[in-house]
């Protein structure tokens, strides 16, 4: 995964990672973590980053180059939930099908699709890379 856009968007606005940790809700360390790679940033926490600099999911994941304006929104769980259930239902795949792709397990793609859970955003990306699909759609954003 790319995240690489976490870092330029942040020097943009000339900002330290203290300045964001704050504005983001987190510790520097994590946004250290997260700029170089060492973390995958929660799904809950890219969309903090999406809202903050107004942009969409798919930009901050080099999804795509689009570096339009998208109004403030949070992941809506329901629509997430529902909208696995159609990638997947479209796609053909079982919970078990997508599972394997994903390399976990049954249970955890079920409990995704019954809002549980959110889906973590290193599965969502994957979904969304090798499907060609919006991680904004996914997730509920749009």
């Amino acid at each position: 995964m790319e995240f690489d856009r976490l870092l330029l968007l942040r020097e943009e606005k000339e900002l330290k990672q203290r300045e964001l940790a704050e504005i983001i809700g987190v510790k520097q360390v994590n946004i250290s973590n997260w700029e170089n790679m060492k973390e995958i940033i929660p799904l809950n926490r890219l969309n903090n980053y999406a809202n903050y600099f107004n942009v969409s999911l798919d930009y901050l994941t080099n999804l795509n180059n689009n570096k339009e304006y998208k109004p403030k929104c949070d992941i809506d769980r329901n629509c997430a939930k529902e909208r696995l259930k159609e990638f997947r239902k479209n796609n053909n795949l079982t919970q078990e099908g997508l599972a394997n792709i994903l390399n976990t397990t049954h249970s955890t793609i079920s409990g995704y699709e019954r809002g549980k859970t959110l889906i973590l955003t290193s599965f969502a990306y994957q979904i969304c890379k090798n499907y060609n699909i919006s991680m904004d759609w996914l997730c509920g954003r749009t």
